[in-house]
């Protein structure tokens, strides 16, 4: 598939949409999570942020020191088509013909800015091709949160004035990031004083993993702060490769995948038969292992 170029990799994004839960499709989904090989950026934060500006910013940095960027971007579902309602970011200023980037728009469907199933595959199958797999959602309901089950680094971006700190605070969404962006700094004073008020925040809901979660102020349409967040985001990575910080995350992560996985098919009761087993379970085979575990729970629920 990495040979394939950006057709191959069309016809199996295509694939895990369509034909989801077949052997062919979970042996492929294994197989990707055994050759990770790129770091996954989620970018998520509130409509009107600047989220797509700063996605083409990473892009443009990455690709200039010749590192290939795959991009989900996560989108709100058409309750009448189920399908994508921003479609390929058409705002993202990519080369088409470059073959170092991709672009591939997804419906939340299920879950008002939550990811799809068929998103954490794609996920999977990217990072297994990519150097970098920037993962960019709406930002609201369920995306802080599940962003934080597939992306390696979590930057936040909020904006000045718009008591988005507070929200997110109450909603515990400022127990995730790795960076927060405070963007449209040019708005002076107000930025600054949505800076102070996010290091607040972190301050009270962050717990000590020995990562001080950066602040950066950025300005997209003045071209400030940029070079320091990409290095906060290098830096983030950097953190995460020392000793096991990443294998234990990408662990962290797939067993979430499985108990999400049981609970959307046996609710809330069928993810307590197994959740103290899961907890230090140890799935190298994680879509595979679903299936087995919702055998278990099956049994388990039949007997009482």
């Amino acid at each position: 598939m990495r040979a394939g170029g950006k057709r191959a990799l069309s016809r199996a994004l295509s694939s895990i949409e369509t034909r989801d839960g077949r052997p062919e499709i979970i042996r492929l989904l294994d197989e990707a999570a055994a050759a990770a090989r790129g770091h996954v950026l989620g970018l998520t934060g509130p409509p009107g942020v600047g989220k797509s500006t700063l996605t083409d910013t990473l892009i443009r940095h990455w690709r200039s020191v010749g590192e290939t960027v795959g991009v989900i971007a996560v989108d709100p579902s058409s309750q009448i088509t189920q399908g994508a309602l921003l479609g390929d970011r058409t705002r993202l200023k990519t080369d088409p013909e470059d073959t170092g980037v991709f672009v591939r728009s997804m419906a939340a469907r299920d879950r008002l800015g939550g990811l799809s199933d068929h998103a954490l595959g794609a996920v999977v199958l990217m990072r297994a091709i990519y150097d970098h797999v920037i993962v960019e959602s709406v930002g609201i309901g369920q995306s802080e949160a599940d962003i934080a089950t597939v992306a390696d680094t979590v930057l936040l971006c909020i904006q000045p004035g718009s008591g988005d700190s507070l929200q997110f605070m109450k909603a515990g969404v400022m127990e995730l990031p790795d960076v927060v962006a405070v963007t449209k700094a040019d708005l002076g004073d107000s930025a600054r004083r949505a800076v102070a008020d996010v290091e607040g925040a972190l301050t009270l809901a962050r717990a000590d993993d020995g990562w001080r979660v950066p602040v950066i102020l950025i300005s997209a349409a003045a071209g400030t702060g940029l070079d320091v967040l990409l290095s906060a985001v290098g830096d983030h990575a950097e953190w995460l490769s020392k000793g096991e910080r990443l294998r234990d995350s990408r662990l962290s992560q797939a067993r979430q995948w499985i108990g999400q996985a049981i609970r959307s098919r046996f609710g809330t009761e069928g993810l307590k038969q197994v959740a103290g087993d899961l907890a230090s379970a140890d799935p190298a085979e994680p879509f595979a292992e679903i299936a087995r575990w919702g055998d278990t729970v099956r049994k388990r629920l039949a007997t009482g």
